[in-house]
């Protein structure tokens, strides 16, 4: 099948490359003329495992254009995968998903065949049909499910492992109304081996936030837990794991730690706490695990104080930027406000990521240029004898952290067997 994917972020490269490994022909549409470049000459613009060799082994099957029309007119399946971002009373931003839609509206004026349009982005319940829908008809002037169809198909991508995830999910949700674009996606789908659950389109959305909160709600749930355990000196870890031998449970995202960050869980949150705030309904557990969420990082400051009461004028070191290992996204990063807060407390502070390291100083200007980065882990541990850990990424396990004062977010075992001083932030 030829698919057009709109966006080639994270999802939308993701997606699109996984559905060429499948045998389809993909066609990429985005604005910016960077990652076009680096797509057209197999480079992913993002960091993900597997990705570049994918693009490599595929050249051919798939280029990226700035023109809508072109991918429309040559694509059976459109899916938009733009992002979403918060604005900031938390409420989800639609201006990249309604350009898309306007555009894609445009380009089907001129064509006659059917045409599946897909929502890929994570919208709130009813955006596709209230906010989708009528710009396409309006811009195309055809009538959807006549004319063209449309679907909600959420993704459940966790980065770092998102093309496993792709290719081997728990499950695929298509939220549909038509049976021609229900037989078209069911095709699609088709080589993918896991239970396939059809809903109507505003299900399918809810179905995307609902899985979002539950697991934000997991980990704030596990890091409230993990700080009575810190008080009451038990290894909330294996609480944990006693927790999660029960069927009912499972013990997934019971890591206790510094809390979640990246491009979903915050985002996804703040906007479901807005629509149920619009709708009358108060989300005090939502609320609360956003709470929770925010505080927890400011778990190391109060750990490092103990050890280092006079922190002003020290360095410390922070071993890891991205949001979690295996990527160079910092979007929500939970070293953002534990940096930020040593900043504040007259700290000097060297750094080292082996991804994130030139995204955080971009993203974050406000403290980006005022830390020092490191060219090594090792680099970092000769600077200071204090050291924090934000990020787990396989490469602080090789270290030796003897002589140093270590307080983990993470669990790297590496420095509970060999620091000097190890205070781990539930354990």
């Amino acid at each position: 099948m030829k698919v057009s994917v709109i966006g080639s972020g994270y999802v939308g490269l993701v997606t699109g490359m996984g559905f060429i490994k499948l045998g389809n022909e993909v066609i990429f549409v985005d604005v910016d003329e960077r990652k076009i470049t680096m797509t057209n000459n197999a480079q992913p613009p993002i960091y993900e495992e597997g990705l570049e060799e994918l693009m490599k082994e595929f050249r051919g099957k798939y280029y990226a254009t700035k023109d809508y029309r072109e991918a429309i007119l040559n694509s059976d399946v459109t899916f938009i995968a733009v992002g979403t971002p918060s604005r900031e009373d938390g409420s989800i931003d639609l201006k990249y998903v309604e350009s898309a839609a306007k555009a894609i509206g445009e380009a089907l004026k001129e064509k006659d065949s059917y045409h599946v349009i897909v929502v890929k982005s994570t919208v709130l319940p009813g955006t596709t049909e209230e906010v989708v829908k009528p710009l396409i008809e309006e811009h195309s002037g055809k009538k959807a499910f006549r004319d063209f169809g449309l679907a909600m198909n959420p993704e459940f991508l966790r980065e770092g492992v998102a093309l496993r995830d792709f290719l081997n999910p728990d499950r695929v949700v298509i939220g549909v109304q038509d049976e021609r674009t229900k037989g078209v996606l069911e095709k699609l789908y088709e080589p993918i081996n896991a239970p396939k659950l059809l809903t109507d389109i505003k299900t399918a959305e809810m179905i995307k936030y609902a899985s979002n909160a539950f697991l934000a709600t997991k980990i704030s749930f596990a890091n409230e837990i993990g700080n009575i355990c810190k008080k009451l000196g038990i290894d909330s870890w294996k609480v944990f794991e006693g927790v999660g031998l029960d069927h009912r449970i499972s013990p997934h995202f019971f890591r206790t730690g510094i809390g979640w960050g990246g491009s979903c869980f915050p985002k996804d949150t703040r906007a479901l706490i807005r629509k149920a705030e619009e709708l009358g309904e108060e989300p005090l557990i939502l609320k609360a695990v956003v709470e929770v969420n925010e505080r927890q990082p400011l778990k190391l400051i109060e750990l490092i104080k103990k050890h280092v009461p006079e922190i002003k004028g020290k360095t410390v070191g922070v071993l890891g930027l991205a949001f979690k290992p295996d990527t160079d996204d910092v979007r929500e990063t939970r070293a953002y406000p534990v940096i930020k807060k040593l900043l504040e407390e007259g700290v000097r502070v060297i750094t080292y990521d082996p991804q994130a390291m030139e995204n955080f100083r971009k993203f974050y200007p406000d403290i980006g240029e005022k830390i020092t980065y490191a060219n090594s882990p090792r680099e970092v541990l000769d600077a200071t004898d204090v050291i924090l850990i934000v990020t787990e990424w396989k490469e602080f396990e090789e270290l030796d952290y003897s002589g140093k004062i270590v307080v983990d977010g993470r669990r790297v075992k590496a420095a509970e067997k060999t620091a000097k001083v190890y205070e781990g932030v539930c354990w």
